[in-house]
């Protein structure tokens, strides 16, 4: 098992990752953070990523129709670059997700998330949590 520096230095080296942010779901709040372009506040960050993920788990429309399928990523496609919500399985009880700015020019969807899944089952092998 990685540790959170480890973990997030990973994955800002995923290409085309510009920020990544690992957030805690109740508080809204940015539990740790790096960056490599145009440096953002990452606690309004994460307190509005945190928005965007309750507002879809909420929303009965986004529900599988397999109850026991539960929502583990959340993915918003821009015109210049997207996000990746991931949720993060976690032993101590706290409800956390990662959230990566990507940019489109140098960033691949398909491979940041194979990339990305790869990194979070070292950080944690419990697997995600997307109970919000």
């Amino acid at each position: 098992m990685i540790g959170i520096d480890v973990c997030l230095g990973r994955i800002i080296e995923i290409p085309g990752a510009r920020n990544v942010t690992l957030v805690d779901a109740d508080s809204g709040l940015a539990v740790a953070a790096v960056g490599r372009h145009e440096p953002a506040d990452q606690h309004e960050v994460a307190a509005t990523t945190t928005d965007v993920v309750r507002a879809v788990l909420t929303c009965t429309g986004l529900a599988s129709a397999d109850p026991a399928d539960d929502i583990d990523e959340v993915i918003i496609c821009g015109t210049s670059g997207y996000h990746i919500m991931k949720f993060v399985g976690s032993d101590f009880g706290a409800r956390l997700f990662v959230h990566i700015l990507f940019d489109d020019v140098t960033g691949n969807l398909g491979m940041a998330r194979f990339q990305l899944r790869s990194i979070l089952a070292e950080f944690t092998p419990s697997g995600p949590r997307a109970t919000i």
